[in-house]
C-alpha cells in the first residue's frame, strides 16, 4: 500500500503530538529528539513532525512511501521519461530510517520524494539527514551496517 507523505515543521515537538494524535486517533509511531511520524492508517497518511528546522506550521517537504526499492526505481523512470528532473539516494539515511528515494521538485519549488524504509537507524540528536540533498555529499559519516558514527552536522 502506498501513502501521501506530509512533513510539518513544528515549534514544539511535544504540543504538536498532542494535538495530531488527538486529530487522527493514533499515537506516533516514531518520536525521537525533534522528530516524530505518525503512520495513519485512515486516511493512509505518514505524517512527519519536525521540529526547530523551520517556522511552525510551515510545509517541510511532500512525499509518497510506497513498499519497494523497486516501486521507488519505478517512480524514478517515470518521472525522468515524462521530462522532469529527479534526483535518486540510495541506502541513505533520514529520519531514522535507511531508504530508498527519488526526488523531484513541483512547480512552486516544492520538494516530494518517492521512498521505501529498508530499516530503522538510530541517528545523532537532531540530525535528520546523512547526505546534503542539493550536492549529495555526506553531512554525517555512516557505518557500512548503516549506523551513524560521528560526523559534521547534518543537513
Amino acid at each position: 500500500m502506498s501513502r501521501v507523505q506530509l512533513a510539518l515543521n513544528v515549534d514544539d515537538l511535544d504540543t504538536a503530538i498532542a494535538f495530531y494524535s488527538k486529530l487522527f486517533a493514533t499515537e506516533p509511531a516514531k518520536v525521537r529528539p525533534g522528530y516524530a511520524n505518525f503512520a495513519i492508517a485512515e486516511p493512509p497518511l505518514k505524517l512527519v513532525l519536525i521540529e526547530g528546522q523551520a517556522p511552525g506550521g510551515t510545509l517541510n517537504h511532500l512525499g509518497v512511501e510506497v513498499e519497494s526499492t523497486d516501486e521507488v526505481a519505478a517512480a524514478q523512470a517515470r518521472l525522468a521519461a515524462s521530462g522532469l528532473t529527479t534526483a535518486t539516494e540510495d541506502q541513505v539515511a533520514c529520519c531514522y530510517a535507511v531508504q530508498d528515494k527519488v526526488w523531484v521538485d513541483g512547480p512552486s519549488g516544492e520538494p516530494w520524494e518517492i521512498y521505501t524504509v529498508l530499516h530503522d537507524v538510530e541517528m545523532p540528536g537532531g540530525q535528520l539527514r546523512t547526505v546534503d540533498p542539493e550536492t549529495g555529499a555526506p553531512c554525517c559519516a555512516v557505518a557500512e551496517d548503516a549506523t551513524v558514527v560521528a560526523g559534521t552536522a547534518c543537513c
